[in-house]
């Protein structure tokens, strides 16, 4: 398993500081799961910043291709992970109805010890597919060249002999 990389979110983001590295998937234990492998590795670059209201953020980008299973026939799909996301740092003041609804904004509490590959196995959890699947593909029978016999075939030969 990879270091654990821990970070004070708000001292980060007023000193605009800047983190970039690699992750190797098979290190990612709670996206591993929901993937078909864990070859590869992820790289991710986060850069501390003030907001436009004077509240501490960070801007996270994460690249690279996971393989995620499809739903129908079970293979392997390469999906590209291409988050870009801004997460805005709150204590606890109360946000606006607006800020709530702001799409382009994630809000999180500010953290004295933050771990960044958590919060990067959070980006992707969110950014993976619910059901991947290919455009076209067989089911894994029909695909293997397989023919499912019905298990009342048998009874088919004592039908008329009683």
């Amino acid at each position: 398993m990879s270091e654990r990389i821990v970070i004070d979110s708000l001292t980060f983001a007023r000193e605009a500081g800047a983190l970039q590295g690699k992750l190797l998937i098979a290190d990612l234990a709670r996206v591993l799961d929901k993937l078909a492998g864990s070859a590869g590795y992820l790289s991710f670059r986060i850069e501390g910043r003030m907001g436009a209201r004077n509240r501490p953020q960070l801007q996270l980008q994460l690249d690279g291709v996971l393989s995620v299973c499809c739903q129908r026939c079970l293979e392997g799909i390469d999906y590209p992970v291409e988050v870009r996301s801004v997460l805005e740092f709150v204590d606890d003041e109360e946000l606006t109805q607006e800020e709530i609804e702001d799409d382009s904004m994630d809000f999180l509490p500010a953290q004295k010890e933050l771990d960044v590959v958590a919060l990067i196995e959070d980006e992707i959890i969110l950014d993976l597919p619910s059901a991947p699947r290919h455009k076209s593909c067989a089911l894994p029978d029909i695909k293997a060249g397989k023919v499912k016999i019905s298990p009342f075939a048998v009874l088919q030969g004592f039908k008329g002999k009683a």
